[in-house]
C-alpha cells in the first residue's frame, strides 16, 4: 500500500558543522526546552539509512557541487535497517527553500528499484512514483551510494521547527545492500565534527534562535550525499 508521509511545503533548511563541545552544550539547552522526536525512544538517537540515486550524468552530484539553485535528489529511506517502513523520497531545492515529497513503498518495489528496474512504477497513480518512473526511463536514474547516520531530533510547534543532530556519518561506498545491518561503512571525512540541521517554515522563532547560539563560521552548504559519494570521483 502506498501512503504519503510528510507532504511538506517548501521550508528553510540550515546546516552546520559543530564540534563535540558545541554539541554537548547545545544538547543540554535543547533538552531543557524542547520536546524530542517520538522516534528517539528513551532519548536515544535512531538510525537512518538512505540509498541515494543519481542519473547517467550524475546531475544531483554536480548540480549540488556547482550550487545550482533548482535541483532534485531521489532516495530510498529506512529506519533501524528495517523493511517495515520503506520510503521513496524526493528532495527538491527551490532557491533558498527545500521541499520534500515522500511515499511509502513495498519491499518488493524497493528491491526492483535497487536493481534498476522501474517496471513496478509503470501504472503507479502517485505523482512521485510516476516521476521516478520517468527519471529511471529517460535519465537512467540508478542507485549510487548508501548514507548512514544516527539522528537526534528536537521539535518546536511554532513554525514547525525541527532541530537535528546527525551523528556518525558513514558511507556505504559501492554497496547497495540496503537492509544489511552489518554493511561495511566508512566515515567520509577526517574532521571531529557532527552535523546540525535546523528546519522551519517561514521564520525561526526568536526563542529557538536564542537556544541555538551556533558559530556562524561553521555554517555549511555541503550535503551528506556529496561527502559519501566523493570516493567515486
Amino acid at each position: 500500500m502506498q501512503q504519503k508521509r510528510n507532504g511538506l511545503p517548501a521550508r528553510h533548511e540550515l546546516k552546520y558543522f559543530i564540534n563535540p563541545a558545541e554539541l554537548e552544550a547545545l544538547r543540554a539547552r535543547l533538552r531543557g526546552a524542547l520536546a524530542m522526536d517520538r522516534y528517539c525512544v528513551g532519548g536515544r538517537p535512531y538510525v537512518i539509512r538512505s540509498l541515494y540515486f543519481d542519473d547517467i550524468d550524475d546531475s544531483a552530484f554536480y548540480d549540488k557541487q556547482a550550487g545550482v539553485m533548482h535541483r532534485d535528489k531521489y532516495r530510498i529511506r529506512i529506519y533501524r535497517y528495517s523493511d517495515k517502513e520503506i520510503f521513496l523520497e524526493r528532495k527538491r531545492k527551490l532557491g533558498d527553500l527545500i521541499q520534500k515529497s515522500s511515499v511509502q513503498i513495498t519491499r518488493r518495489l524497493c528491491d526492483q528499484l535497487i536493481d534498476g528496474n522501474p517496471s513496478g512504477l509503470y501504472k503507479a497513480q502517485n505523482p512521485l512514483l510516476q516521476d521516478m518512473y520517468v527519471q529511471m526511463r529517460t535519465r537512467l536514474l540508478r542507485p549510487r551510494v548508501i548514507v548512514d547516520y544516527a539522528r537526534e531530533a528536537y521539535l518546536h510547534k511554532a513554525e514547525d521547527v525541527r532541530i537535528t543532530f546527525d551523528l556518525s556519518l558513514r558511507s556505504g561506498l559501492a554497496s547497495h545492500d540496503l537492509f544489511n545491518p552489518n554493511l561495511p561503512t566508512v566515515c567520509p571525512h577526517d574532521r571531529n565534527v557532527e552535523i546540525l540541521e535546523v528546519k522551519f517554515n517561514k521564520y525561526l522563532p526568536s526563542y529557538v534562535r536564542s537556544l541555538l547560539q551556533v558559530n556562524a563560521a561553521s555554517h555549511t552548504a555541503a550535503s551528506k550525499y556529496l561527502y559519501c559519494r566523493q570516493f567515486d570521483f
